[in-house]
């Protein structure tokens, strides 16, 4: 055999030489055979492991035990482990209650528009104002916040009468500014609620021009019917009245029919018997769904559908003479509120935000505000069933009467009047003032406002403010100033639209106009923003410290309560939570100053408690006996106590509990499980 140096010489090869994979034994080819056959060669030594060493070098020592067998240990470990972390975390997950939503975690801070803040000087507050007050509500730590209508709107009814969905009315700016604002509130984690207005329009909506002219589908878009006439006189087709107590009728010459309006004559009620009119308001909260908002307060909700045989409302007093009957509340309204099919209209709604709620922290929020006076059950309709589910809550207006009864067993029952008839797992909500009722400086006072808002920020659920209760603003009388007013603003002279109080600049800092829409407060400039920021006692400092008390501490926000104590003073509550080495005794006086024993009535309860806060800041952190809790007239605080024992775990206030997601809490791990 032959082979070619690399000078290109031929040489003999008398046989062929081969190693084996570890270069260590040379073999030779047999002549006979031409096998390659071992022969012994000098010996190698084998290198130490070394760090950096070669692939070659390596495997020569991976396959043996020492070594092997760790490596096997430590694999099998790796996945055993991966197998119980991925077990564990699938197990708290199951165990988990569901997070708080947004809606759930921060109190809702109601404002109305027209008078938050003024951008461009023109007496009127608009979109641009609020986006420069967006600082204020990280202060607060208010992180929801519900706007009043900005619709393209008459001024009749200061954006409820309304004359483009679509459209932002120009008193408060543009679609831009519409825009940016949002925007800016997602930019800093606020969520915008915005007001929705199903039941009516303006009599200038192109809607109603095209519907009492007969055209096409919109013919039906509203409630006509024909009126009776009679020797050159109208009268309408039954008894039915606008909330006013005048008729819900008028006759409009260019249809030849009459129109009816639960509200006023220039809010025709739209026809959702019409499957267009539930389809266009179907369009229009997708048009603000998808530019973003985050939820809807679904407005006078209860008067949607009226009965289509039109027949006349039974009277209270069925002897009164049916042409005396001059007053809303002289009727029962059995024809013209919660109709059958109202919840249809309200599930096909909460449909179409599941559909925008998919996306992970998207979640779109529904609130319907109707008021149902004595009719509880009714109210708790609108929570849905409990398969299909309507509104996330609707607006708790019971608290409202405190105006006329503020004393603590009027306070008891109102609130155990929601919580005993709300289905079970739902979640409550409460509110004492918004626009359309009287401040609750003006029937509380100085005295009463802090231990309200204590009522309302250390109850379950979620508290809803209206705009300056939380520096305790007070109405105003419409005709002690010089404003801009259509007429119809409140049937009182006191309103609770005045321009919000700021600073003690003119105007109240609201404005630099010389005229605003409605006067300011004559005392804004002992009562504003700027002021109460630097006093520790003020109304401002009380709800502060409330609202990041009730977001800091677990029981407060998701615990139980039970009721524990009421008498013509106070009213007292717990708020627990199981596992979690904190509780809360909640004093609330509404009467006299008093000194209170529950060590008495509660046996076990401890002799001391640590006041966490106070309505008066100069108690706060001292420590107080339980056997003699002073409170003074209208001051409430929170205690502070380790329990040894719960009161919802005792069957004595089995029936005074309430949670609606229950949970535990687990120290060890700081988190919240369900299976306890």
């Amino acid at each position: 055999m032959t082979k070619e140096d690399v000078n290109g010489t031929v040489v003999e090869l008398s046989g062929e030489t081969c190693y084996d994979n570890n270069a260590i034994e040379e073999r030779e080819t047999a002549e006979a055979g031409g096998a390659c056959q071992a022969v012994p060669g000098p010996e190698i030594e084998k290198p130490a492991p070394y760090a950096g060493m070669p692939k070659e070098v390596l495997l020569l020592y991976s396959g043996q035990a020492r070594y092997r067998l760790p490596r096997e240990i430590i694999f099998w470990l790796a996945i055993v482990t991966s197998l119980m972390l991925a077990g564990a975390t699938v197990a708290i997950i199951v165990v988990s209650p569901k997070c708080l939503n947004w809606w759930q975690s921060s109190p809702l801070y109601q404002l109305y528009p027209r008078s938050f803040q003024d951008s461009d000087s023109d007496g009127v507050g608009d979109l641009r104002g609020i986006q420069t007050k967006l600082s204020y509500f990280e202060y607060l730590n208010v992180k929801s916040i519900s706007i009043g209508s900005i619709y393209k709107s008459s001024s009749n009814d200061f954006g409820y009468e309304v004359e483009d969905f679509r459209e932002v009315d120009e008193v408060f700016g543009t679609m831009e500014d519409f825009e940016n604002l949002l925007a800016a509130m997602h930019d800093k984690g606020l969520k915008l609620v915005m007001d929705f207005i199903p039941n009516h329009t303006s009599d200038k909506h192109v809607w109603f021009q095209m519907s009492r002219n007969r055209t096409g589908k919109f013919t039906e878009y509203y409630v006509w019917h024909d009126c009776h006439h009679y020797n050159g006189s109208t009268t309408p087709p039954n008894n039915w009245l606008t909330v006013y107590g005048d008729s819900a009728w008028d006759y409009d010459a260019i249809r030849g029919q009459c129109y009816y309006h639960q509200f006023g004559k220039g809010q025709p009620d739209l026809n959702y018997h019409s499957y267009h009119v539930q389809e266009e308001m179907i369009e229009v909260l997708k048009f603000w769904l998808q530019k973003g908002v985050d939820g809807f307060r679904v407005d006078a909700v209860k008067f949607l559908l009226e009965a289509d045989h039109f027949r006349d409302e039974p009277q209270v007093d069925v002897m009164q003479r049916p042409e005396n009957i001059s007053s809303y509340s002289e009727l029962h309204h059995d024809y013209t509120t919660t109709q059958l099919g109202l919840h249809d209209i309200l599930r096909n709604w909460r449909n179409v935000l599941d559909e925008y709620s998919r996306e992970p922290g998207k979640y779109r929020s529904m609130f319907t505000d109707s008021f149902d006076d004595n009719k509880i059950a009714t109210t708790m309709l609108y929570y849905g069933s409990s398969r299909i589910k309507e509104a996330d809550f609707p607006f708790n207006f019971y608290l409202t009467r405190l105006e006329n009864q503020l004393y603590s067993r009027n306070v008891f029952e109102l609130v155990d009047l929601w919580m005993a008839n709300m289905p079970q797992g739902h979640w409550p909500n409460w509110m004492v003032g918004n626009q359309n009722v009287y401040r609750v400086m003006s029937w509380a006072g100085q005295d009463y406002i802090n231990v309200i808002n204590m009522l309302l920020l250390t109850l379950p659920g979620t508290p809803a403010t209206y705009y300056g209760e939380e520096i305790g603003m007070d109405n105003i009388n419409l005709n002690s100033g010089n404003a801009e007013d259509p007429g119809k603003l409140n049937v009182n002279p006191e309103v609770a639209r005045s321009p919000m109080q700021w600073s003690s600049d003119d105007n109240a800092g609201f404005s630099k106009s010389n005229r605003t829409w409605v006067p300011v407060h004559s005392e804004y400039r002992s009562v504003n923003v700027q002021m109460q920021k630097n006093d520790s006692g003020s109304t401002l400092a009380v709800f502060r410290a409330l609202a990041l008390l009730r977001e800091k501490e677990l029981p407060l926000h998701r615990g139980w309560m039970c009721y524990v104590y009421n008498d013509s003073n106070v009213f007292a509550y717990a708020r627990e939570l199981d596992g979690f080495k904190r509780a809360y005794l909640i004093i609330l006086n509404f009467g006299q100053g008093t000194s209170t024993d529950l060590q008495s009535k509660i046996p076990g309860l401890p002799k001391m408690m640590h006041i966490r806060l106070s309505t008066r800041a100069e108690n706060n952190g001292q420590m107080v006996k339980t056997s003699a809790i002073g409170t003074a007239r209208g001051e409430g605080l929170v205690l502070e106590y380790h329990p040894e024992w719960l009161f919802h775990r005792l069957n004595r206030y089995e029936k005074q509990c309430f949670i609606s997601d229950r949970a535990c809490y687990l120290s060890m791990l700081d988190i919240l499980y369900k299976t306890c």
